[in-house]
């Protein structure tokens, strides 16, 4: 007995629908004080998410542009998400640095 795990792209909007209304939901509820930690699993989330579109991107056909698109455009929003959560965590960690004394 073997079952498909294959989904239409009907699944696959219901999915993209779904998860964007859960995140929705989690960033609206998470204190102030947890965002840093919530964005540093966002910025894994994100490198699978990269990946994954990454490999859909080159399974995808040629004349497929839908697919295409779409794969191409995860890539970038996955890459910019990654980005801005380092540069934004870098900056909340060198505000909690002690300054440095300058020696004359």
């Amino acid at each position: 007995m073997t079952e498909s795990l294959i989904l239409t792209q009907i699944d696959g909007l219901y999915i993209v629908v779904f998860s964007l209304l859960l995140g929705i939901e989690v960033i609206k509820n998470v204190p102030a004080v947890l965002h840093t930690p919530l964005m540093s699993g966002a910025n894994a989330i994100s490198g699978i998410i990269v990946i994954g579109a990454t490999i859909h991107l080159l399974n995808a056909a040629e004349d497929d542009y839908w697919n295409l698109g779409l794969s191409a455009l995860a890539v970038l929003l996955g890459t910019v998400n990654i980005a801005g959560g380092f540069f934004i965590t870098h900056r909340m960690l060198s505000m909690f640095s002690k300054p440095k004394k300058n020696k004359i």
